[in-house]
C-alpha cells in the first residue's frame, strides 16, 4: 500500500472531516431515511431516494478519508530539516523573473491543497519544479501559457 503524505495540519482536517460525518451527517441522513419511510409507499417517494444517495455518498467519504488517514505518512513541516532544500511541507518564498512578482507556496499533500490560500499540491508543475532546488536557484515551470521561471528566494519549514 502507498503512502499518502500529508502535513498535521491536513491529517487534522482530514480527521475532523471524519469526525463531523460520523457524528452529524450518518445520524441525520439515517434521521431523513426514517422520515420519508414513514410517509408510505417507496417506490415513488423522490424523499426516501434522495436520502438513500445522501447516504451513499457519506459513507463512501467515511471510506475514503479512513483510507487516506491509514495510508497517511503525516509530516511536521517544523520539524523537518532539509538544509534549505525544498522539500514536502516546505513555505517557499519565490520571484517571478519575467514579472517581479513574488509569491508564497507551502508543497502540501493533494487533500490539503488551496491555492487561494498559498498551498500547492506535491504533484502540481510547480511543485515538482521546485523540489531539491535552494534559495537562489531558478525553477523553470512548464504552465499552460508557457515556460515560466522563478527565481527560489526563501525556504521555510513552518
Amino acid at each position: 500500500m502507498t503512502t499518502i503524505p500529508l502535513t498535521k495540519r491536513g491529517a487534522e482536517k482530514l480527521k475532523e472531516e471524519l469526525q463531523r460525518l460520523k457524528t452529524k451527517d450518518r445520524p441525520a441522513v439515517i434521521a431523513a431515511i426514517a422520515e420519508a419511510r414513514s410517509h408510505g409507499d417507496l417506490s415513488e417517494n423522490a424523499e426516501y431516494d434522495a436520502a438513500k444517495d445522501r447516504q451513499g455518498f457519506i459513507e463512501g467519504r467515511i471510506k475514503e478519508v479512513e483510507g487516506k488517514l491509514a495510508a497517511a505518512q503525516i509530516i511536521d513541516p517544523s520539524a523537518l530539516d532539509a538544509g534549505g532544500k525544498v522539500v514536502f511541507g516546505a513555505t517557499v518564498e519565490l520571484e517571478d523573473e519575467d514579472s517581479g512578482d513574488q509569491v508564497t507556496y507551502q508543497i502540501v499533500g493533494e487533500d490539503e491543497a488551496d491555492l487561494k490560500h498559498g498551498l500547492i499540491n506535491i504533484s502540481s508543475p510547480i511543485a515538482r519544479a521546485l523540489i531539491g532546488k535552494e534559495e537562489g536557484d531558478t525553477a523553470e515551470v512548464q504552465a499552460p501559457g508557457g515556460v515560466k521561471h522563478y527565481e527560489v528566494i526563501g525556504v521555510k519549514y513552518i
